[in-house]
């Protein structure tokens, strides 16, 4: 009887055969902790929390050594638009929550309208940000706070720009039916993000909104 293991002239085949299904099915997603996207995910938000964690040190360590503050006669930051503009970027969390529970019910379509609702709130977010530069009496070229204002909100605004950019691809692989309920994945680490740079604009809104209020 022939050796399946060697060709035609007795050369030994260092690939054997493997027949379909001889080991099951290929999993449909891997665990979400230990895949390698929900790492690199976690990997991520940590590197760029130590970034916002130095360059809000740095404001800090610069507010403590004024007299005043904001210096050179800046005038304390308005609360108005800015303070609506926290909610708006805030409440963006609800409906992406909500999609990314909804997909893992099996729910497609509530994913693609929660993905869309916070689209829009982030756009929003982003443009009422830029309408608020334009009524700044500052720029990052006056002094240190102003440098280190438009560094800190600019970088998260980059962040927010991010997240928009990664809803935008999620709400096409969507609609292209890409989801399910067992094949999420991708969802699950665009929500975490999306959380991510919500939860650091906390910080920045108490750090440079409301701190010299309480200088």
């Amino acid at each position: 009887m022939a050796d399946p293991t060697r060709g035609s002239r007795g050369v030994v085949n260092s690939r054997p055969t493997i027949s379909p299904g001889l080991h099951g099915p290929l999993p449909i997603e891997v665990s979400e902790v230990s895949a390698p996207g929900s790492i690199g995910m976690l990997l991520l938000i940590a590197t760029d929390a130590a970034v916002f964690v130095c360059l809000l040190a740095s404001y800090f360590f610069l507010q403590a050594g004024s007299t005043t503050w904001p210096p050179d006669g800046i005038k304390k930051p308005d609360l108005g638009l800015i303070t609506i503009n926290t909610f708006i970027l805030w409440g963006s969390s609800i409906p992406i929550q909500w999609a990314d529970s909804s997909i893992r019910k099996g729910h497609r379509g509530r994913l693609a309208i929660g993905f869309a609702l916070a689209f829009g709130m982030a756009s929003l977010f982003l443009v009422l940000q830029g309408v608020e530069y334009t009524h700044k009496e500052f720029s990052p070229q006056t002094d240190v706070y102003g440098s280190l204002f438009y560094t800190i909100t600019g970088f998260h605004g980059l962040h927010v720009l991010a997240a928009v950019i990664i809803n935008g691809v999620i709400q096409v692989r969507a609609w292209l039916g890409h989801f399910n309920q067992q094949r999420h994945l991708a969802v699950r680490n665009a929500a975490i993000f999306w959380h991510f740079v919500d939860v650091i604009w906390v910080f920045v809104y108490a750090s440079l909104y409301l701190s010299p209020y309480a200088f």
